[in-house]
């Protein structure tokens, strides 16, 4: 008996309504992704794959359908904090001890590599080294699922590079599910799965890396 995927869209539709126009952003999208499995979502602009993912991570709301899953987790930078602080952030928000916290957050700087840029703060840290604090973050409450839109995005080739050597090297070790939207080829092909969106639904399926 096949093991219930951490992830499974039944019937998914997204209708945004702006009293003028309605635009169908998702139609019927059904979708199962195992356990420990990294996707990627490519498809032109508009095509629905940052809905997608929106609505199966909970962010948004689907029209109707379903959408079983779990754990959700967030990207956004907090400018005021600290690398190690916005590590950190969740484990506080969640009351995990402050000494643990903080603990399990340096450990997690040095798994990407930035453990000697602890107490330095966003604006003073690159976009590659601001992506890297970000799958810190998403990944120290030990989430089932991590979210990604775009996470090589505005970076350039050999940063990109080493952001996904990063996720596939931790997608390996720690055996979370990925979900990722990405416009990059070179991205996808390091996934074990690409689908294809277009109009609001997943044409196409090929096998990545």
């Amino acid at each position: 008996m096949a093991a219930e995927p951490i992830i499974r869209g039944v019937d998914a539709h997204k209708v945004y309504n702006s009293g003028v126009v309605k635009v169908h952003a998702l139609r019927g999208v059904n979708l199962a992704i195992p356990r420990g499995e990294m996707v990627a979502i490519m498809g032109p602009s508009g095509c629905g794959k940052t809905t997608l993912l929106n609505c199966f991570s909970g962010l948004d709301d689907l029209t109707s359908g379903d959408v079983l899953i779990e754990g959700v987790q967030t990207y956004n930078l907090l400018p005021v904090l600290t690398a190690v602080e916005n590590v950190e952030l969740p484990l506080l928000v969640a009351r995990a001890p402050a000494r643990e916290a903080r603990r399990k957050a340096l450990a997690l700087m040095t798994a990407v590599e930035l453990d000697g840029w602890a107490d330095h703060k966003p604006a003073q840290l690159s976009a590659g080294q601001q992506q890297r604090v970000a799958i810190a973050r998403a990944l120290v409450n030990d989430p089932a699922i991590v979210w990604a839109d775009e996470p090589t995005g505005n970076l350039d080739s050999e940063t990109s590079a080493q952001i996904m050597d990063l996720l596939v090297r931790l997608n390996r070790e720690q055996g979370q599910t990925l979900v990722l939207v990405t416009h990059d080829a070179v991205v996808s092909a390091r996934a074990h799965r690409i689908l294809r969106m277009r109009n609001g639904e997943i044409v196409e399926e090929t096998r990545g890396g």
